[in-house]
């Protein structure tokens, strides 16, 4: 992988110099930063062929700075890392931009072997099945039975997590978490106005479950 460029985005200095080094040791030219400003920075600048990013930054939640990224024009496959296991979390991952996910703690070998196939792809993320439907991250689209629509990012990133949660019940906080930047003032009406946006879109595909409302609580996709 001689002249391969990967830009590792990790907070923790420890970490972030030992994958440099063992990155580096594998033949790849690694670089690394601290922080999502630092990054786009970075990026701007001389883009790499691969990119590493921790979810959780000081500055910024990592799947912001990808989406950033992308909004950018940034094509390379992007790989996070984070100590989330939920299907939920992969999800708002990869709508966000990224291709892999792999969690803490994990083995750099494995690390290795998935920055490898990401250098040798497009970088495209693959469709998810999730609660009867089927969700592209790469094309914002969710498909039933052979039908397709189109969903802006913000609808999908609220889709996204009532799909994999399988039926349970998602508190409202959850879901505008999931949807829009940290920080954003967000308000009921607004999160029950993309709500209402994502039934009538759902209603166009066949077979499709419904998004039943818990009142005071929350949503949930039946």
């Amino acid at each position: 992988m001689n002249g391969v460029r990967v830009l590792v985005l990790e907070d923790d200095v420890q970490l972030r110099t030992l994958l440099l080094r063992g990155l580096r040791e594998e033949g790849f030219a690694a670089d690394g930063v601290g922080t999502g400003r630092e990054a786009i920075e970075r990026v701007a600048g001389d883009q790499p062929h691969a990119l590493i990013i921790d979810i959780g930054l000081p500055d910024s939640d990592g799947r912001d700075v990808c989406q950033a990224l992308r909004a950018g024009g940034f094509t390379a496959p992007v790989l996070f890392l984070t100590g989330r296991s939920l299907l939920s979390d992969r999800l708002l991952g990869f709508s966000a931009g990224g291709d892999d996910y792999l969690t803490k703690p994990f083995a750099f070998e494995e690390l290795v072997a998935r920055i490898r196939v990401l250098a040798r792809r497009s970088g495209q993320p693959s469709p998810i099945i999730a609660n009867g439907v089927r969700l592209d991250p790469a094309r914002h689209t969710v498909a039933s039975d052979g039908h397709e629509v189109l969903l802006t990012p913000t609808e999908f990133r609220l889709l996204a997590p009532l799909a994999a949660t399988n039926g349970e019940i998602l508190h409202r906080e959850m879901l505008v978490q999931a949807a829009w930047p940290q920080g954003s003032i967000v308000h009921d009406n607004t999160l029950d106005a993309y709500v209402a946006r994502l039934r009538r879109k759902l209603r166009y595909l066949p077979d499709a479950p419904e998004i039943v409302t818990v009142r005071s609580v929350g949503y949930s996709l039946r």
